[in-house]
């Protein structure tokens, strides 16, 4: 096998590598923004969840001092 044969095979061999790590790049991506989709929802459900509990209370700031203070 000469030098060209030779190089040519370890292009061959590097650009499968970088499909693959393409391919689970873009499954990662996938499975993530699933889950950042789920979390959205969530959060919109808790929020509606306080908004529906307590929709005209008045806040106050001492409310919100943790016990410690």
């Amino acid at each position: 096998m000469n030098a060209v044969e030779s190089r040519l095979t370890n292009i061959e061999i590097k650009l499968t590598y970088a499909e693959d790590m393409v391919d689970e790049l873009n499954r990662t991506i996938y499975r993530q923004q699933q889950q950042i989709d789920l979390l959205i929802n969530e959060f919109k459900a808790l929020r509606d969840q306080v908004q529906s509990a307590a929709p005209n209370e008045p806040r106050s700031l001492l409310d919100d001092i943790p016990p410690h203070y």
